[in-house]
């Protein structure tokens, strides 16, 4: 059987549901996809917007049609409220991310391609929501994972994520990092033939040899150095503040492994915020994302673009040929 590919339509609030349909309509999907979600949002946003987007509810994979958008319905909403707070779609997009989990652990689907949640609507309902790769990684039983950021520019990794500044520092730790770059040079590898892969300092200019706070001698370094042990062609800790400028305009390296969420995301999103893909590592199956949020502002108004979730896709099949 053809390969088929899973996507999560996310908050039914949010642009999820108008950028599955966007990419359908426009031509952007070019492989089998089955959609996680609730028939009457994608039915509320096709109607809304005037897409004409054949929908077709299927029970499960094995049911897949070639000619309309297939829906795993899941049944949970009744209404839809474009741009509004909702406890009901935050519970439903974590069901469908869920469902999609179990199926690519089961091999139904090739791999998982998520649209955006609201962190805030899916905590009303579930107030130990940290975030995608979180919930997915308790799906697949796996502790150790972390998102990795691609674009045509830079590809990016994350020692911590979603966090506070404080809780970062502490969980900076000479374990958990050695684990971030394996993951990152196992993953880059893969894309990248003999990839260069540089390693961000935590503090102001690396720390200035301890000026600057001690974590950069003690815990980065030392995992570094580990890693080159093992042959994984990283260097590092590096000034975060002039290392972005050698890898994006002077060529120097193909990766940076970042020690905090906004460390990464700021730079990535700055040089590609409408086609970078979001990818899970340490995970058992594969999953890709947007690179957006939820927008609420925009829900509705049939303006969201399309082009990071055809990157994710685009991804998601890349990975699942390797």
């Amino acid at each position: 059987m053809t390969k088929v590919f899973g996507v999560t339509v996310g908050d039914a609030s949010g642009i999820g549901p108008e950028v599955l349909l966007k990419a359908y309509k426009e031509g952007r999907i070019r492989v089998p996809i089955v959609a996680y979600g609730d028939l009457s949002a994608l039915d509320y946003y096709n109607k809304l917007l005037s897409y004409e987007v054949p929908l077709r509810s299927i029970r499960s994979v094995g049911e897949f049609s070639p000619d309309a958008l297939n829906v795993i319905d899941h049944g949970l909403l009744t209404e839809v409220t474009p741009g509004a707070l909702s406890a009901a779609a935050g519970r439903a997009a974590r069901e469908y991310v869920i469902s999609a989990s179990k199926a690519a652990l089961d091999g139904e689907i090739a791999a998982m391609v998520t649209l955006p949640m609201n962190k805030e609507a899916t905590q009303m309902t579930d107030p130990g929501f940290v975030g995608h790769t979180e919930l997915i990684g308790a799906v697949c039983g796996v502790e150790d994972v972390t998102i990795m950021l691609v674009s045509d520019d830079l590809i990016v990794t994350h020692v911590t994520t979603h966090c506070s500044l404080a809780q970062a520092i502490e969980r900076t730790k000479r374990p958990r990092i050695q684990t971030i770059l394996s993951l990152t040079c196992a993953a880059v590898s893969k894309l990248i033939p003999n990839p260069r892969i540089a390693v961000a300092g935590l503090n102001p200019h690396a720390g200035e040899h301890g000026l600057f706070g001690r974590e950069d001698i003690e815990e980065i370094r030392p995992a570094v150095e580990w890693a080159q042990a093992q042959g994984m062609p990283v260097d590092g800790p590096f000034p975060p503040d002039t290392l972005f400028y050698l890898a994006v305009r002077k060529k120097r390296y193909d990766a940076i492994v970042c020690m905090y969420h906004d460390q990464g995301h700021i730079p990535l999103k700055l040089l590609d915020f409408e086609g970078g893909v979001n990818v899970a590592l340490g995970l058992p199956i594969i999953r890709t994302s947007v690179d957006h949020g939820t927008a609420f502002d925009i829900a509705g108004k049939g303006v969201a673009g399309a082009g990071s979730f055809e990157k994710a896709l685009e991804l998601a099949v890349r990975m699942a040929a390797m």
